[in-house]
């Protein structure tokens, strides 16, 4: 084990978007496995992630500093420093951060690395699923009502 230092934090280990939105992935960092430990930097007027939610993975959310917006299911809550939530999994809780001020929105995220887990983002209708570590990514229309698993289907589904 080695004492690692935010303010040293290898580039592998740094995330960057196009909008300024910055995630340092500390747990994996230090070589974490079964959680995660992210601190993520929102610009003003940015998002932290597409609404979604998990099928398997456990959250946990902190404001480090500054002043916000959770989007959860649908309700637009302020959130600021020292607030925290904890957003359990397989329970379609649907979340986003939104930095609605004109500093930076910091949060430390910590969660659950889960091997299979279902993403759900609402508002364009989209799952994305890993499995083995395969991502496979589909639209909720796409999905198929009438299949199913048995063996000896009648003949009319022939």
């Amino acid at each position: 084990m080695e004492i690692k230092n935010i303010e040293k934090l290898l580039e592998p280990f740094i995330w960057n978007d196009a909008a300024g939105l910055t995630t340092k992935s500390l747990g994996e960092a230090a070589g974490s496995e079964k959680i995660y430990v992210n601190i993520d930097s929102v610009p003003p007027k940015a998002y932290s992630t597409r609404y979604h939610s998990h099928s398997q993975q456990e959250e946990f959310f902190l404001i480090l500093s500054g002043t916000g917006t959770i989007r959860l299911n649908d309700e637009e809550i302020t959130v600021r420093k020292g607030d925290f939530i904890a957003k359990p999994a397989g329970k379609n809780i649907t979340h986003t951060f939104y930095n609605s001020s004109d500093e930076m929105l910091t949060i430390l995220d910590i969660g659950t690395n889960e091997t299979e887990d279902t993403c759900y983002y609402p508002d364009e209708d989209m799952y994305m699923q890993k499995s083995n570590g395969v991502r496979r990514i589909f639209k909720g229309t796409d999905l198929n009502a009438s299949w199913a698993p048995d063996p000896n289907p009648s003949k009319s589904e022939n």
